[in-house]
């Protein structure tokens, strides 16, 4: 028998934002296998999820250049559409720039004490 996972799981694996999903796939347990398909060939579905969202917020945090305690900081508590991050980064309000100065900082710092040992 195959192992399965859940389907916040297997959402997660997928980035893609439970609640948005079909409730067939929110609902059913996924094998290792069905999630190899789906990333093989996606339905119709996932495609759109994937290009329009709404994204989860680890996606919105990467797709904003920051880190998910700063999209919090912002005010960011939901997911978001493509439209709504592309209206962020096309007109970024004062947060989002200081919290992508504070991500950037840390990335470096981080790099540096990598490359110190």
């Amino acid at each position: 028998m195959s192992q399965t996972m859940k389907p916040a799981t297997a959402a997660q694996k997928l980035g893609i934002y439970l609640p948005a999903a079909p409730e067939e796939f929110q609902t059913t347990p996924i094998t290792r296998d069905e999630l190899d398909a789906l990333r093989a060939d996606p339905p119709s579905w996932l495609t759109e999820l994937k290009k329009n969202g709404p994204f989860p917020r680890d996606v919105v945090a990467a797709k904003l250049g920051v880190s998910k305690s700063g999209l919090a900081r912002g005010g960011v508590t939901e997911a978001l559409t493509s439209d709504e991050v592309g209206e962020l980064l096309t007109n970024p309000p004062e947060w989002l720039i200081r919290e992508r100065e504070t991500h950037q900082k840390v990335l470096k710092e981080g790099a540096r004490l990598r490359d110190g040992r």
